[in-house]
């Protein structure tokens, strides 16, 4: 694990704006400076109507297209869920395009302000530099739109189980390979010489920097157990971990820069995160004030890829070790069975009366039980269970039941009659 500290997104259109102002005011004094006789064909009224013209419409377009872009953004958030809009409104292109809007208004304004100088001279390189960021102003509106058409439901579900992809693939490794053989250890038994408690209001944990935390701990001879999981919101005075059989006291400033902290959940090395969201999306269409079960379907499909991938991974990869081969860090991380009910639960809940949903969590677990290995299956026939429990509560009708438990993939589309295992 490694601790990844994000920049601010904001910052890029300063860096935008910085360089245009000191290129808009040194780069036309170079030009006459050096080459007096180089100039452009455009006079300078032409040259002055011009800059007012980009001047004076980019800084109207720049408020215009951002206010629709950030509107839409909102309105799109209450069709998925609030918790995608800063993933979204973080998106470099969105920030690189306020950048070359303030960018082109600036160079503009720092333009037109030394055409009055004499001898009266249209600067060649200004002209070209400023038709160049017209250009590609034109070319960030149109991405802008592109990126626009981007929000619908399908791209955003799409969005979410890719990070859920990268994270799965970046923390877990597949059950074929080979696992660590060195033998465990009753950490526990050990005393308990520093305990860390977060010194602050409530924050996420974000990332752990893995290496640091064994190298701290081998250099005192301990083991670090991390008392809260990446995900987790930990307030004031909650203890974060715990120090065992230390032979000296770990800076506390160390232990506190090995965990990032932040307002919000990220990716980063959450895997429950990506399923969260999809659930959060599944259940907020099937609220009666939407009512959307295609959406919590859809949804479905990407909660099964993510299953599909995490059951065929080694999740148990809580103990951390050093180059010795002793553990020095342990952590929680969920086990499948947690991956299942976080996945499971809530949309069978509220999705208990649409047939749609019935039968597409039934063709999920059937494909669970197929494609995946022997030690996964055992925890599948609990929620096979539970939604033969669900769909008989559910539906009164001898036929709607049958209806309802038929696996389907599309949720009502080609129908798959589940063969009886006994």
């Amino acid at each position: 694990m490694k601790t990844h500290f994000r920049s601010a997104t904001w910052t890029i259109p300063l860096y935008y704006a910085a360089a245009a102002t000191v290129i808009g005011l040194v780069l036309p004094r170079l030009e006459l400076g050096i080459f007096p006789r180089l100039s452009s064909d455009v006079t300078v009224a032409s040259a002055t109507a011009i800059y007012s013209s980009i001047a004076s419409g980019m800084l109207a377009l720049t408020g215009v297209v951002f206010s629709l872009v950030f509107l839409m953004i909102q309105f799109s958030a209450t069709a998925y869920t609030p918790r995608l809009v800063p993933w979204i409104s973080r998106d470099p292109f969105l920030w690189h395009a306020v950048g070359v809007f303030i960018a082109t208004f600036i160079y503009a304004v720092a333009a037109l302000a030394f055409l009055d100088r004499k001898p009266a001279k249209v600067p060649y390189g200004s002209t070209k530099l400023e038709l160049a960021l017209l250009l590609a102003s034109v070319a960030m509106f149109i991405g802008l739109i592109q990126r626009v058409g981007q929000l619908q439901i399908s791209r955003m579900l799409q969005f979410t189980g890719d990070q859920g992809r990268k994270v799965i693939h970046k923390t877990y490794e597949y059950l074929t390979e080979s696992a660590p053989t060195t033998e465990s250890y009753d950490f526990r038994a050990l005393p308990v010489t520093q305990t860390m408690l977060h010194r602050a209001g409530p924050q996420a944990i974000l990332a752990l920097d893995g290496a640091k935390l064994v190298k701290l701990a081998k250099s005192s001879g301990a083991v670090i157990e991390i008392l809260a999981s990446v995900g987790d919101t930990v307030a004031d005075f909650t203890p974060v971990l715990q120090v065992f059989g230390a032979t000296e006291l770990i800076d506390e400033r160390a232990l506190t820069k090995s965990i990032e902290m932040g307002n919000e959940r990220t990716f980063e090395q959450d895997p429950k995160y990506a399923l969260r969201l999809l659930v959060d999306i599944a259940i907020r269409a099937l609220s009666p004030a939407i009512n959307d079960p295609t959406t919590a379907v859809q949804a479905l499909d990407q909660i099964q890829d993510l299953l599909m991938r995490l059951g065929r991974r080694r999740l148990e990869i809580g103990q951390f070790r050093d180059d010795g081969g002793e553990i020095r860090l342990v952590v929680s991380y969920p086990s499948w069975e947690d991956f299942l009910r976080l996945a499971f639960d809530e949309i069978l809940h509220y999705g208990a009366e649409s047939v749609q949903v019935m039968r597409r969590m039934g063709a999920l677990l059937r494909d669970l039980d197929v494609r995946l290995p022997e030690e996964r299956r055992g925890a599948l026939g609990y929620w096979e269970q539970r939604l033969h429990t669900s769909i008989a509560r559910s539906f009164h009708d001898e036929e709607e039941k049958l209806a309802a438990s038929i696996a389907d993939r599309q949720g009502l589309g080609v129908s798959h009659r589940q063969i009886s295992k006994e």
